[in-house]
C-alpha cells in the first residue's frame, strides 16, 4: 500500500521544526517507513518555507524512492504545513507525563512516544529503543486512559512518570542529535517564504471572517450558491441533524445494518463522548423502532434499567414520553450505519467504497469503542495505521495522494475484527 507523506511538527530542545514522515506502507511484499533525511539525519526545518525550498530543489534523500514522492515537489506551503493532529512536543513530554492521566493527557503521550518509537526503528536507535521496550508503562499508553483509572491504574500512572523521568532525557538528547538541517536554495527560500506569507495572511483573514478582499464571507458567497453550505461526507452539520423531539432532548434512534440484520438504538454525546443505550460494554439493541419503543415503555426492562443512557438528564422524557404512547423512533439517515459489504469490497481490492458509509461506519466503530473503553478500534482506524490510511483515501480524497494499490488483506482483516468486535457487543433484547 502506497501511503502519504505527511508534514510534522516537533518540539526539540532546539524549539519547534518541522519534516516530513511516510508512515508504514507495504511495497514489494515488505513494509516500510520514512523521514526525511539520509542515512546519518532527519532533515527539519525552522520554518516551512525552508521544507517546502528543500523538497522543491535537492535530490539524494530518503523519502525520494516512495511510492508517493513525485507529487511532493509540486505541493503548495499551506499543504507542507503540518496540521495540529500532526504535531508532537518530546521536549514537553515529562510535563504531560506528571499531570493527571486524563483521556487527552494519554492520548498526547502515546502519540508523542509512537513518533519517538517510529524514529527509534527507522533510525536505529538502539538506546531509545531499548528504554521503551524495557519499560512496560510505555506500552500501556496504547490502552487509553481506562488503563490508569482506578487504584491500581495510579500505580501504572507512577510508573509511567518514573520512566519518563529516567529515560526522557537520553531520549531527547538521542532525537537531538539524530535532526539537522541542510543547506537549502537560496532563491527557492526566498520564494517559499513568500508564498508562506500570502498562506498565512489568507489563513489569518479566514479566520476574521474575510476574504483578502476585505470582504465578509457572507458577501463573498452571496449569489453563489444563496448561503447554502457544502457538507462533506464526514460533516454532521446541524442542518442535516434530527428535528423535533429527538433534537430537543439531544438523544438520536440510530440503526445498524450488518449482512441480513437490522438493529436499532439509542445514542447520546455527553461532553462530546458518545454514551449508548446499554451498560458494561454490551449496547441493547432491537428489532424495530416499535419493540424499542416498547421497551422503553416498560420500567422493568432490563434495558432500561441500569442503562449508562441514564446520565443523560434528557432520558426521563424519553421513558416519559413512551410511556405516554407519544414516542415516535424512527431512525433518520444520517443516523443509519452501514456495515454491510464494506469488509468484502476491501477484501477484493476494490476502492470504489461509498465514502458516506465508510465514514459513518467508521465513526459507529470508534464511538463504540470509547464508550466502551476498548481502544482497539481508535488505533485501528487512526492514520498512522494501514487500514486507517486506506479509510482516509476513500473519505477524503486528495489528488495529490497516491491511490492505493491492492491486496489489501492485511486492511480487510483488520475492518473484519473491528466489526466482530461490534457484534459481539450487541445485546439483542
Amino acid at each position: 500500500m502506497a501511503s502519504d507523506i505527511v508534514p510534522i511538527r516537533l518540539a526539540l530542545t532546539r524549539g519547534d521544526v518541522v519534516t516530513l514522515w511516510a508512515p508504514p506502507w507495504r511495497e514489494d511484499g515488505e513494509e516500510w517507513e520514512a523521514f526525511l533525511g539520509d542515512d546519518e539525519h532527519v532533515f527539519v526545518f525552522d520554518e516551512v518555507a525552508g521544507l517546502a525550498a528543500f523538497v522543491r530543489t535537492a535530490s539524494g534523500h530518503d523519502l525520494e524512492d516512495h511510492p508517493a514522492w513525485s507529487a511532493v515537489p509540486g505541493l503548495p506551503v499551506g499543504d507542507l504545513t503540518p496540521d495540529d493532529a500532526h504535531r508532537y512536543d518530546l521536549v514537553g513530554l515529562p510535563e504531560l507525563a506528571a499531570e493527571d492521566p486524563d483521556a487527552w493527557t494519554v492520548q498526547e503521550l502515546h502519540e508523542a512516544v509512537s513518533m519517538v518509537r517510529s524514529l527509534a526503528d527507522v533510525c536505529d536507535l538502539e538506546n531509545v529503543v531499548a528504554a521503551l521496550d524495557g519499560e512496560p508503562a510505555f506500552a500501556l499508553l496504547r490502552e487509553g486512559a481506562g488503563a490508569f483509572a482506578g487504584r491500581d491504574g495510579a500505580k501504572r500512572w507512577a510508573a509511567l512518570s518514573e520512566a519518563v523521568a529516567q529515560h526522557w532525557d537520553e531520549i531527547v538528547d538521542t532525537v537531538d542529535g539524530l535532526v539537522a538541517t541542510p543547506e537549502v536554495d537560496a532563491g527557492a527560500l526566498e520564494k517559499a517564504r513568500t508564498e508562506a506569507a500570502e498562506w498565512e495572511a489568507a489563513q489569518a483573514a479566514r479566520a476574521d471572517g474575510t476574504d483578502d478582499t476585505g470582504d465578509t464571507d457572507d458577501e463573498a458567497t452571496d449569489g453563489e450558491n444563496d448561503g447554502a453550505a457544502a457538507i462533506g461526507a464526514g460533516d454532521r452539520d446541524v442542518a442535516e441533524g434530527p428535528t423535533g423531539f429527538w433534537a430537543e432532548v439531544g438523544i438520536d434512534p440510530i440503526r445498524i445494518e450488518n449482512g441480513d440484520t437490522s438493529l436499532v438504538t439509542l445514542r447520546c454525546y455527553l461532553d462530546d463522548k458518545p454514551v449508548f443505550l446499554g451498560s458494561d460494554g454490551r449496547i441493547d439493541v432491537f428489532g424495530s423502532e416499535e419493540e424499542l419503543v416498547a421497551a422503553l415503555a416498560d420500567p422493568e426492562h432490563p434495558a432500561v434499567a441500569g442503562t449508562d443512557l441514564a446520565a443523560a438528564v434528557t432520558f426521563a422524557e424519553v421513558l416519559a414520553a413512551a410511556r405516554a404512547g407519544e414516542l415516535d423512533a424512527t431512525v433518520e439517515d444520517m443516523n443509519t450505519y452501514v456495515l454491510t459489504g464494506i469488509g468484502s469490497d476491501l477484501a477484493e481490492g476494490v476502492l470504489d467504497l461509498d465514502p458516506v458509509q465508510l465514514d459513518l461506519a467508521s465513526e459507529l466503530l470508534t464511538d463504540v469503542g470509547e464508550w466502551a473503553g476498548d481502544p482497539e478500534p481508535a488505533e485501528s482506524l487512526a492514520e498512522s495505521s494501514s487500514l486507517g490510511w486506506l479509510v482516509s483515501f476513500v473519505v477524503r480524497p486528495d489528488p495529490t495522494r497516491m491511490a492505493p494499490s491492492p491486496p489489501f488483506t492485511r486492511e480487510a482483516q483488520a475492518w473484519s475484527e473491528l466489526v466482530a468486535g461490534l457484534a459481539a457487543r450487541l445485546r439483542l433484547r
